[in-house]
């Protein structure tokens, strides 16, 4: 009969579920601080946010701040996401329902992918409706660390005066970004 050195039996497998469970709850702990609201909520983007450069779906660069001043005189749903966010691909439900309860709203996309091609392959998969910029920069850069992005996908609702009337949200179905919006 062959005897191995270790005992694989109801003390091991306890250790092992003890290690899982720690494992699981540090990764949700973290999972629940990253999506934390920041602490100051931000009615302004300040000129290093605006001066961050964007490439638009035609090749050409821009800035946020010219996106966004493009859009003044007009609610604006910004939406930031990645292809490779799984939160951002099964919130897409939501924000459709959003869009169509709200067709007055324009949707400005800016996406963190990683690489041009899944960007805009990204775009047409989802059937995505809007404007769509690419941070060629990837999560990093002066706009993201403006309103302390720390997860997408992350939604901000622009007043018509170009202010952040709605600073922080992380689904397209919170009740806050539609609240916004009526009162504009």
């Amino acid at each position: 009969m062959l005897k191995f050195p270790c005992n694989f039996g109801k003390p091991y497998l306890w250790g092992m579920k003890f290690i899982h469970t720690i494992i699981f709850g540090v990764l949700m702990a973290q999972a629940a601080v990253a999506q934390q609201p920041p602490a100051v909520s931000k009615t302004a983007f300040p000129d290093s946010a605006l001066l961050q450069p964007l490439f638009a779906l035609d090749g050409q660069e821009t800035t946020a701040g010219s996106v966004l001043e493009a859009n003044k005189g007009q609610t604006v749903l910004l939406y930031i996401w990645a292809t490779w966010c799984p939160d951002c691909l099964k919130g897409f439900p939501e924000l459709y329902a959003f869009q169509q309860a709200n067709p007055d709203v324009r949707t400005v996309y800016f996406s963190l992918d990683r690489e041009e091609q899944q960007w805009r392959d990204g775009i047409q998969k989802f059937n995505l409706k809007g404007e769509h910029y690419w941070f060629k920069t990837g999560w990093k850069n002066a706009f993201t660390n403006a309103i302390d992005l720390n997860w997408i996908p992350r939604y901000l609702i622009i007043a018509p005066d170009g202010r952040i009337a709605k600073y922080y949200a992380v689904k397209a179905d919170d009740p806050e970004l539609q609240k916004t919006v009526n009162t504009l």
